[in-house]
């Protein structure tokens, strides 16, 4: 297949890439630069263009003769969406919107999308699975939660078809080394900490100490970007057997701040000083994946577990990109 990647040049779209091409499609990245690297795109096409340039999308779309979309493009940030909640609006919804009218002009009808564990908002249990409730407590998570509902409403009125991968926490980097995260600023919680162990940052903050969990920090699932790609590749010959089809992405397994600090120190043989701060908001205390759907049906199966692993590949990334892709 011919595959357009919306955010292809991120971290995980980059990861995607790979997964594909080696999968024997051919990959073509559309990315505005905002946030992704040219570099990480590798021997695949690249399109620098926006989303909300309904033109260029549909250029792109029939130039490059395009069978599928995988829809990565967002911003991800919980707490900066409760600040700025017209800003993931637009952005994750308002533009998705383009993006399907985009396909269905060009004739474009399988998408993979990815959608977000955080559409769960406080679960009612652990682990979660995908028919349980949907409440959002994030305008992050509602935007994501709007474009599952739009695809829905897209299959049923024009046949179109669809995979909603919901991602829980993604780390780690390519077991070579090659690509990884790079984002300006960083704020997800594997690279902090490992800056902080490369001298980058005094201390690493835990923003929120009075959860009701075993040491009271959040806890949450972490599934290596490399796991996560291959899901993709699943995922798009599940959706050419039309309708909408949704599926976490986890391990299973809950780490809670503190576990993964400790990690992160086992795995540096670094000090890792810490400093408790308040809670942030929209953040739920738990968030685990059942994941067995995606692997009774799509044959999913992670290669990387565990949280060692995950870490030991974040770490070789760091340690030989000090700057990134700079």
């Amino acid at each position: 297949m011919n595959v357009l990647l919306t955010g292809g040049a991120g971290y995980i779209g980059s990861h995607v890439i790979r997964a594909l091409t080696a999968g024997g499609h051919e990959c073509v990245a559309y990315d505005n630069l905002g946030n992704g690297h040219a570099e990480a795109v590798g021997e695949a096409k690249l399109i620098v263009a926006d989303l909300a340039d309904g033109d260029a999308l549909r250029a792109a779309l029939k130039e490059n003769a395009i069978d599928a979309v995988v829809h990565l493009a967002a911003f991800i940030e919980a707490g900066e969406s409760v600040e700025k909640p017209d800003k993931y609006f637009h952005n994750n919804t308002i533009i998705g919107l383009t993006l399907l009218d985009a396909m269905r002009d060009c004739g474009v009808k399988t998408m993979v999308f990815s959608s977000t564990a955080a559409v769960y908002g406080r679960p009612e249990r652990v682990p979660i699975i995908e028919d349980d409730r949907l409440d959002p407590i994030n305008p992050y998570g509602a935007s994501k939660l709007c474009v599952e509902f739009m695809l829905r409403a897209y299959a049923t009125a024009y046949g179109m078809e669809f995979v909603a991968l919901r991602y829980f926490n993604v780390a780690g980097a390519s077991a070579d080394g090659t690509i990884g995260e790079d984002h300006s600023p960083e704020t997800h919680l594997v690279p902090l900490v490992l800056q902080v162990a490369r001298g980058r940052r005094k201390d690493i903050k835990i923003f929120g100490c009075d959860y009701d969990t075993p040491d009271g920090t959040c806890i949450r699932d972490y599934i290596h970007v490399s796991d996560l790609a291959d899901a993709h590749v699943l995922a798009i010959h599940a959706a050419t057997a039309g309708g909408v089809k949704v599926y976490n992405l986890g391990n299973g397994e809950g780490f809670s701040v503190r576990q993964v600090i400790e990690t992160c120190r086992a795995v540096t043989g670094c000090d890792i000083p810490v400093e408790d701060a308040p809670r942030r908001a929209g953040d739920p205390p738990r968030l685990v994946a059942s994941s067995e759907k995606a692997m009774k049906q799509l044959g999913w199966q992670p290669r990387f577990p565990k949280l060692e692993t995950i870490v030991e590949h974040a770490w070789r990334w760091h340690r030989t990109h000090p700057n990134g892709y700079a």
